[in-house]
């Protein structure tokens, strides 16, 4: 299995993020696909902005025209992606992809460097940050690749499962 790296996607301008769902969807209808693709992001920073002397803060496209597509190249994700809607091709010499490297990846926030942890299935683990933080769970499944850990919350009465980064979980003893 090939190591997966991240890829600079070229979009139509405005087109960001509906190549983000429609890809994301693509992944969703083909299990295949998505032990190949990994993510897709439309890298965002928050600007401050003031119109009418009103301060406000709004999420801006970091790179309009572009997404990044963290997966494994070969010769049917490459060809998914590409003939998405609204994808006008990868960034690379040519037809030839070429990943960003951990440099280019620094600035942009995202990790690329693997989290080890100390708990497997059926272990008991807290959500220590983001949107489920002090959410208390069982770990149903792992996916080394994402880097995350699937568990069980109740939500509106049932049991539902969500995906949670490695770095934002501890072990319960």
């Amino acid at each position: 299995m090939a190591e997966a790296k991240w890829y600079v996607v070229h979009t139509y301008s405005g087109y960001e993020n509906k190549v983000k769902v429609d890809l994301e969807k693509t992944i969703e209808n083909n299990r295949a696909l998505g032990e190949k693709i990994l993510e897709v992001r439309v890298p965002m920073e928050d600007v401050v902005e003031i119109k009418n002397g009103v301060r406000k803060t709004v999420s801006r496209k970091l790179f309009p025209g572009y997404v990044l597509v963290n997966m494994e190249m070969n010769d049917e994700t490459w060809y998914v992606v590409r003939n998405t809607r609204g994808v006008t091709g990868f960034v690379g010499p040519g037809s030839k992809p070429v990943p960003l490297t951990d440099a280019e990846m620094k600035p942009l926030g995202i990790r690329t460097d693997k989290v080890s942890i100390d708990f497997g299935e059926g272990d008991t683990i807290a959500v220590v940050a983001g949107v489920w933080k002090d959410t208390v769970g069982v770990v149903q499944k792992l996916d080394q690749n994402k880097q995350t850990a699937t568990i069980n919350v109740e939500m509106f009465g049932r049991e539902t499962p969500v995906e949670i980064s490695f770095a934002e979980v501890r072990k319960l003893n």
